[in-house]
């Protein structure tokens, strides 16, 4: 039995412990955060749309002519009219033959991914996959190769040694803690290649990237080239709730395979309607994915004038690593008391000696204020210690690590120590190329062996 206490103590002692903070008034780019006026640099709320008028007010008028809650899950009486035309115009959106609403992201991963696959098959999943691809990936029961961080080539290994017992590949197509883009036309090309099924997770690329916000699919011309496509409502579209689109069959198929759709309540009808006015003005005035993308550009010029690495990446996700957690909190108090709310993102959330500043431009922020904020998070982490062109201290990764696992965040046989990989076991192959990599089976109850 887990000592709660004790265990309390023992994160806060790592600099990992963790605490809700509270919000006043509507997610905007300007929120009152535990009492006081903060620049908001961590919500998700790309477009601004959680606190646009017409969105509000769609809500609450569906509140008044549906109720506040489904009452039932899809497949008893839940299923009602705004659910369909939700759906209806999500499919239409992303160009597909048909939609399912889920209760949320997390939902719509883990019921899609282990309907799709089960005992004997082989899931290739990214390394920096989000939580639910890898919870959906455990519950599928399937054997899953983790493969290296948007790499291709390393995908394509895995495949080999999977000898013909794939069933899917699943990736984020951006990913949550570093912005970066999949390579979703080597991935299309595999997976059409050796006949598997391709999941893609665009809940950052929906409303944020591509043309009219389609997502990184459609930036990439693909969006007709996998099987699924997952996207939030909760995100870029300002309400809650998530959806899949894909073709009738895969719908029908979800319908009576994905268990998160079968024995979870439906949306709420605001929740519902609300994305629906969200999904309207995006269409209407898809020129707010244009301002996002100037904002992101804008504060990472900022960033990069103060000495921070901000990577190649170009979308509305900035990373700022800082590496040890202790040092990454005292940053962000720092700011937040300079009116600056970046939130610190610590294990077991990134992997060891990642802990960072995770900031999230909105299509509603100001340019100025961007370029003001670059200018103090450059201020606080120099007073912190932390030099951003001297990229920090040098701290020992292994001492990270070990402190994570004394804490109960990770299991020891997990050989990355945060994520995916864990105790594998070999597929039956020529041994392995001289590289890090995946691995298979984290179920299987022996002691870590390297797959790649």
């Amino acid at each position: 039995m887990i000592e709660l206490e004790a265990r309390l103590d023992e994160l806060r002692s790592l600099g990992l412990a963790r605490r809700t903070r509270l919000v006043s008034g509507p997610q905007g780019p300007h929120v009152l955060l535990d009492g006081k006026p903060v620049l908001l640099l961590c919500s998700n709320n790309y477009l601004g749309l959680a606190d646009h008028p017409r969105v509000r007010e769609a809500a609450a008028d569906a509140a008044m002519r549906w109720g506040v809650g489904a009452g039932a899950s899809r497949l008893v009486s839940g299923t009602m009219t705004i659910h369909r035309r939700l759906e209806e115009r999500l499919a239409d959106f992303k160009r597909r033959e048909a939609a399912l609403v889920f209760g949320s992201g997390y939902l719509a991963n883990v019921g899609t991914i282990s309907a799709l696959a089960g005992a004997g098959d082989v899931v290739f999943s990214d390394e920096l996959n989000h939580a639910s691809i890898i919870d959906g990936c455990r519950l599928s029961r399937a054997e899953v190769f983790v493969y290296d961080h948007c790499d291709p080539e390393h995908l394509r290994w895995g495949i080999a040694r999977a000898e013909g017992r794939g069933a899917l590949i699943v990736t984020n197509s951006v990913f949550s803690m570093d912005g970066d883009v999949a390579p979703l036309a080597e991935i299309v090309e595999l997976a059409q290649r050796h006949r598997l099924r391709t999941v893609i997770d665009e809940a950052h690329g929906t409303g944020a990237l591509g043309p009219g916000g389609r997502g990184a699919l459609a930036q990439a011309g693909l969006e007709d080239q996998v099987d699924v496509i997952l996207g939030t409502l909760g995100k870029a579209l300002g309400s809650y709730g998530a959806f899949v689109a894909c073709d009738q069959t895969m719908a029908r198929y979800l319908v009576n395979a994905a268990r998160t759709f079968i024995f979870s309540t439906a949306l709420p009808p605001p929740a519902v309607a609300a994305a629906l006015a969200a999904l309207a003005l995006l269409r209407e005035r898809p020129e707010r994915v244009d301002r996002l993308a100037a904002n992101a550009t804008a504060l990472r010029a900022g960033l990069a004038a103060e000495g921070f690495d901000v990577g190649t990446a170009r979308t509305q996700i900035v990373p700022l690593v800082v590496g040890r957690p202790e040092q990454s909190m005292r940053i962000c108090e720092a700011a937040l008391a300079r009116g600056v709310f970046a939130q610190a993102i610590r294990p077991p959330t990134v992997p060891p000696m990642t802990s960072r500043l995770r900031l999230a431009v909105m299509a509603t922020h100001r340019e100025e204020e961007l370029r003001e904020a670059a200018r103090t998070l450059g201020a606080v982490a120099r007073a912190c210690g932390f030099d951003p062109r001297a990229r920090g201290p040098v701290t020992d990764e292994r001492a990270d690590a070990g402190e994570l696992v004394a804490a109960g965040f990770v299991d020891p046989r997990d050989e990355d120590g945060f994520g995916q990989r864990a105790a594998a076991r070999h597929l039956p192959s020529s041994p392995p190329p001289a590289r890090r990599g995946g691995v298979f089976d984290f179920e299987a109850p022996g002691g870590v062996r390297r797959a790649a």
